[in-house]
Formats: structure tokens, C-alpha cells, sequence
């Protein structure tokens, strides 16, 4: 139970990775506050919450409206005393599978401006109350071109790298008031919506796309959304009390270097592809 007594608020939490941290911090002990565009989906996700026993509410509050959030906000501190948690899972739609010389300007910006509306409205509302608490853990998450150049990745790369900043920033001023701020960033879950959407839409076309991803990947796999909550859930609590200001890699390695040159021999042994010392393609065990 790392977050018991604890009070979160989760942004977007009837969507699929939202609501997974949203039961994730409820599991551990947190007592959360759900919030999204549309009533009915987050409270689903709340009555699935209450009916394993664990405490949940959820009211419609619009991410991109400030008075939205600041009212909400003040409701959860006269309600629940204080605000100890809050995490943005707000999906903002992206330009991606083009090259960028493809992309309008105005289609460009536009997520990218959406995604940090957001971003920034969520988290320095949150930051406002916990600097009169004096504690506080604000979370954001991104993805992996967020941490490396990845061809075709559209307005979807700059909006990951603008997040990773203004939460390194927020970090360093924030961190006097004993409030902390880290960024998660993962490899894209096969088993978000958004992944399940596509294959069921186009089963061929995804198939070599996810296994492009795996094999990116240093551990051939690509991370589902328990393994991004269960981070999360770690980062929220009094045992991760001396991180902040940093992204936490959750991408199987991928950002810390492009692993698809590396393969599986069917003895099960990885294999290193590349050129022997006659410029000829060889593969070498490892011994």
C-alpha cells in the first residue's frame, strides 16, 4: 500500500493508460479523483474502482479549461484536505507517418500547442496548491521519441520533447516547496487503445510496424500498461522520494540505443549482425 493516504487526481482517466494508473494508485492505497471530457466513461472506471473495494470519484472537468481545473482542484483540498498526487493521461491527437516536409505549419503546431495548453495548465494548477502544502508529486508521460530521433514521428516527437522540459523545469523550481516532478516515457503499450484500434483496423498493415518496435527494443519486448502504472505507482510514492527532475525510461531500452541489429539465433543465443573484416554481412554468437 505505497499510497496510502494519498490523494490523486488523474487527467483523462477514462482513457485506457488513464484509467489503468488511475486503478494502479487506487490499488495502492490512493484515494482518486477522476476526471475527463465525458462523465459515463470515467465513471465506469470509478464504479470498477469502489467495487474492488477501493475509493474513487469522478466529475466531467475539461483539462483545456483553467477555471474547469483550479474549481476542481479547490473541491478535492475542502473535500480531501490536500492534493498529493496528479497525473495528466489527457489524449491529444498527432500528425504521425509522414515525413515532416509533408506537414502543414498550422497542422504542425497544433498538437504540439495542445498537448502543452494542457500539460502546463494541469500541472502549474496542481503546483499552486502543493507549494501551500509544502509536498506534492506531479507526473507527466511521453513516449520514446521524446528521447531519440525517430524518422516520421511527426508533431508527436516535438510535443514529447516539449513536455520532458517543462517537467525538468518545473523540477527545478518546485523542488524548495518539497514538491517533486518526473516524467515517464515509454516505448507505446500494444495493449492501449490506441494500439488495439489500429489492429483491429488494419491487423497486416500493424503487424510489421509492432514488430519493427519490438525489435528496436534492447529487450525485444515492448512495455504493456501495467508495467507504465506500476512505474508510476513507484514514482507517486515516499519510496521514490529523492527523484524528481528527471524522465524515467520505460521504453525496453530503446532510447538508449536502437537495438534491431541485435537478433535471436534459433539455438536461442542473441546473435551481432554486421561486417567481418572483408566488408561481408556475418553473424557472431555471443560466447
Amino acid at each position: 500500500m505505497n499510497l496510502q493516504n494519498k490523494n490523486a487526481i488523474i487527467y483523462g482517466a477514462g482513457g485506457s493508460l488513464g484509467s489503468t494508473v488511475a486503478k494502479a494508485f487506487a490499488s495502492a492505497g490512493a484515494k482518486v479523483f477522476l476526471t475527463g471530457h465525458r462523465l459515463p466513461s470515467i465513471q465506469k472506471v470509478a464504479n470498477e474502482i469502489l467495487g474492488a473495494g477501493e475509493d474513487a470519484e469522478a466529475e466531467a472537468v475539461d483539462a483545456m479549461d483553467e477555471k474547469a481545473v483550479v474549481g476542481h482542484l479547490e473541491r478535492v483540498v475542502q473535500k480531501a484536505g490536500t492534493v498529493d498526487i496528479s497525473f495528466n493521461a489527457v489524449d491529444i491527437p498527432v500528425i504521425q507517418n509522414m515525413p515532416l516536409t509533408d506537414i502543414g505549419v498550422e497542422d504542425f503546431v497544433r498538437s504540439i500547442s495542445l498537448t502543452m495548453h494542457t500539460r502546463f495548465l494541469t500541472a502549474v494548477a496542481a503546483a499552486r496548491v502543493m507549494m501551500k502544502q509544502r509536498s506534492g508529486v506531479i507526473l507527466s508521460l511521453t513516449a520514446t521519441p521524446g528521447g531519440i530521433g525517430y524518422p516520421f514521428t511527426g508533431n508527436f516527437a516535438p510535443a514529447c520533447c516539449a513536455v520532458e522540459s517543462l517537467s525538468r523545469n518545473l523540477a527545478s523550481e518546485l523542488g524548495i516547496y518539497g514538491i517533486r516532478v518526473v516524467n515517464i516515457r515509454s516505448g507505446g503499450s500494444p495493449d492501449s487503445r490506441v494500439f488495439k484500434e489500429a489492429i483491429d483496423h488494419d491487423p497486416a498493415g500493424m503487424e510489421p510496424i509492432l514488430r519493427t518496435m519490438k525489435e528496436d527494443t534492447m529487450l525485444k519486448k515492448l512495455p504493456l500498461m501495467a508495467d507504465i502504472a506500476n512505474v508510476a505507482v513507484f514514482l507517486a510514492s515516499d519510496r521514490a522520494g529523492q527523484i524528481t527532475g528527471v524522465t524515467i525510461d520505460v521504453t525496453g531500452g530503446t532510447t538508449a540505443g536502437l537495438n534491431y541489429r541485435v537478433q535471436s539465433s534459433e539455438a536461442s543465443y542473441p546473435t551481432f549482425e554486421g561486417n567481418n573484416a572483408n566488408g561481408e554481412k556475418s553473424s557472431i554468437p555471443r560466447q
